[in-house]
């Protein structure tokens, strides 16, 4: 067994996030079987001194059929009605499943906005911690009913992962329809199943396609993008169907398991480099990628050779390499106004009150 492997199957904290199509269908809604068969798994690892925060899509899904909606609707206002109607029912359902073990649940609805900005990220920190103190099993969905942008491919995925190093979790668990990665679309035939990755090279070149049931908004590019943040954030993570819920989070010998980066990043240098959100780019050529990737050093102006957005010191910026991929991220120094007068300068020819980083190192997090 592989050490990620191991790790996920001793891990004391861990997060699980099932998807929409491995509780809803399009006819019927909600599947209270599926839902029991989760909740079975769960509660088991729980009676074995674990803590778990459940990350749980479906509430559209399950608010189909109460509304005699056929399929997933397309505009945003029937959605957020599907999601209102929903969302009490999966509420429900998760409370009267889990009260077969007697655990107790806390619904915890979250957006984008809630892990982007700072201060309510510190928040959502407070109260996981306290319902988990509490014995209380999480269950966490993003907010549809209120949510606009969020409402769009592979958020959840993404919130997953967020929430994962919010709570200090130990592991994460990716749950839906499809058993593990492949390096193509399992259903053209031909693919290779993927068990193991632990770097990039175990993922180049792959085609990953969407999900099949038409039900959930993520595929497996979200998921494998949202593996890809955990595990370079320190979180091994284990890919998996539903239906293996048990063994996922029994032996973990099933799926795909993503081994974890060596290093743990902080709350805040996860937060800045994973969750905030960008107000603009600053290109930088190839010396400055150097320094800033490989050296872990300050970016300075000499390096930066254009700007683009409309941002202000203090805000949070992508630094982007000669071939426009993000390499890194960091807190600008200087409004964006002011930076075209002094990039690719060296420090002794700007003004004294200029000399300082555009970016300190304390305050930049490079990009794996």
């Amino acid at each position: 067994m592989s050490e990620a492997r191991r790790a996920i199957a001793a891990a004391r904290r861990l997060v699980v996030k099932v998807g929409s199509s491995a509780l809803t269908t399009a006819g019927d809604g909600l599947d209270v079987s599926r839902l029991d068969a989760l909740v079975d798994a769960i509660a088991d690892r729980v009676a074995r001194d674990t803590q778990i925060v459940l990350v749980s899509s479906g509430a559209i899904g399950a608010g189909l059929a109460p509304l005699a909606l056929g399929k997933r609707p397309r505009d945003l206002a029937t959605q957020q009605a599907a999601a209102s109607v929903g969302q009490l029912a999966l509420a429900h359902a998760y409370a009267e499943s889990f009260g077969r073990y007697s655990l107790t649940v806390g619904q915890v609805l979250l957006t984008s906005d809630d892990v982007v900005r700072r201060a309510h990220y510190r928040n959502a920190q407070r109260t996981f911690s306290r319902l988990l103190a509490l014995g209380a099993v999480p269950v966490v969905n993003e907010n549809d009913t209120v949510a606009t942008e969020e409402i769009r491919f592979g958020d959840n995925d993404r919130l997953a992962a967020l929430v994962a190093h919010l709570v200090g979790a130990e592991a994460l668990v990716l749950l839906s329809d499809v058993d593990a990665l492949y390096d193509g679309d399992p259903r053209g035939g031909a693919t290779r199943r993927i068990t193991e990755v632990n770097g990039q090279s175990d993922v180049d070149g792959i085609a990953v396609g969407m999900s099949s049931s038409g039900l959930g908004t993520g595929g497996m590019v979200s998921k494998l993008a949202a593996a890809r943040t955990a595990a370079a954030a320190g979180i091994p993570v284990l890919l998996a169907a539903a239906a293996d819920a048990a063994k996922a989070l029994g032996a973990a010998e099933v799926g795909t398991a993503f081994g974890a980066a060596d290093s743990r990043l902080s709350a805040r240098r996860f937060w800045l480099g994973y969750a905030a959100g960008s107000s603009g780019r600053l290109q930088l050529d190839d010396g400055a990628v150097s320094a800033v990737v490989r050296r872990r050093r300050s970016l300075l102006a000499a390096g930066i050779t254009g700007v683009d957005g409309d941002f202000q010191a203090g805000d949070v910026v992508d630094l982007v390499d000669p071939a426009q991929r993000v390499v890194a991220r960091g807190v600008v120094a200087f409004d964006a106004g002011e930076l075209p007068g002094l990039i690719g300068r060296s420090s002794h020819q700007l003004p004294e009150e200029q000399r300082r980083e555009v970016v300190h190192a304390d305050d930049l997090v490079p990009l794996r």
